[in-house]
């Protein structure tokens, strides 16, 4: 019998004769060879094809599969590698946290949820987590209700407004804030985007109980975390629960999405001379009294050195850039760098 085979130049042609007297076997081997490439490395494989012939036997034909072994060679240390072992781009941030208070859901204000502001959010998102970017969202509850404005003009304290707020959505079996999560879950798997919502109140039938580790296992599986009802307890914004969850599931930055472009050194409202701020300080934010958000919220993320990202959501393809780095808005307590620019649509 007769063997004659070859598989690249990683593999020697080899012969072997044994031939009884009695019969002649003629075999011939042909490989069928493809070469993939897995992170950038090639990879041989290879199918023969087995077809053997005798004067007893008569032709026959036996097809062989026949995975080979292929060199392993490893990445740079610091490389970063998808599923399929590709290499993969580097961003300024890998996990983040993306704040929208209420009011901007409002849209246009006519209604307690636009639609459109929903879709816009999920559409840019979408755009980011392909890329391998995790992404978490604290959502707010102002633009249903604010317990605030109710505190001393109805006489109850500031506590107790807050909870009757909470207990005005209940009645509906949900939070203010638990409702615009919900909105934005549905609206984000409506186009294919995983997404788990995250209660600071124990409400099991529409959402998850906090849990940090949970939280961080969803993000590090691609899913979007939406957390709601802010801390659980009143006295704390929006903003101060962001900062909150930002600095337990260890997220890199702070993208606060508002209806301005930004921080200005006066209200633009009322000054149409005010100058945006490209890049601010902790303690500029402090000093100066800078009404982009409470004192609280600045300390924790100071403390925590969480940079904070202000942006304007309502122009397109904002929340994509911030999360991705780029430069927009104001950002506090960090500094620009250049980062890769990819076009993700």
């Amino acid at each position: 019998m007769a063997f004659s085979t070859s598989f690249g130049s990683s593999f020697s042609s080899f012969t072997t004769i044994s031939s009884p007297p009695s019969s002649i076997t003629l075999c011939i081997f042909k490989s069928h060879q493809n070469n993939l490439s897995m992170g950038g490395y090639p990879r041989l494989c290879g199918r023969m094809v087995l077809n053997c012939s005798s004067p007893e036997m008569g032709p026959t034909s036996e097809p062989v599969n026949v995975r080979q072994p292929y060199r392993h060679s490893m990445p740079p240390f610091n490389a970063r590698l998808d599923e399929v072992g590709m290499p993969k781009p580097s961003f300024k941030w890998r996990r983040v946290l993306l704040e929208v208070s209420g009011e901007a859901l409002a849209g246009d204000q006519t209604q307690n949820i636009d639609p459109k502001v929903t879709m816009a959010i999920a559409r840019e998102v979408a755009a980011v987590t392909r890329l391998g970017i995790e992404v978490a969202i604290v959502v707010g509850g102002g633009n249903i209700f604010r317990g605030s404005s109710w505190a001393g003009s109805s006489g109850l304290d500031r506590s107790s407004a807050d909870y009757i707020g909470h207990a005005l959505i209940c009645s509906f079996r949900m939070l203010a804030t638990v409702m615009n999560a919900m909105f934005l879950q549905a609206t984000m798997e409506s186009i294919g985007i995983p997404t788990r919502v995250q209660a600071a109140f124990r409400m099991s039938e529409v959402a998850e109980p906090y849990i940090r580790r949970r939280a961080v296992r969803h993000l590090e599986k691609g899913r979007v975390v939406i957390f709601a009802a802010g801390t659980g307890n009143p006295f704390f914004t929006t903003d101060t629960a962001a900062a909150l969850r930002c600095a337990e599931i260890n997220a890199e930055v702070m993208l606060k999405a508002t209806n301005v472009d930004g921080v200005y050194d006066d209200n633009p409202r009322h000054n149409p001379n005010a100058s945006l701020l490209d890049r601010l300080t902790y303690q500029d934010v402090l000093l100066r009294d800078l009404s982009v958000m409470d004192m609280t919220t600045i300390t924790l993320c100071q403390e925590n050195n969480i940079p904070v990202v202000v942006f304007n959501l309502n122009k397109p393809r904002n929340i994509s850039k911030a999360i991705l780095g780029e430069r927009v808005g104001t950002l506090i307590g960090g500094t620009w760098n250049s980062v890769l620019s990819l076009n993700c649509y």
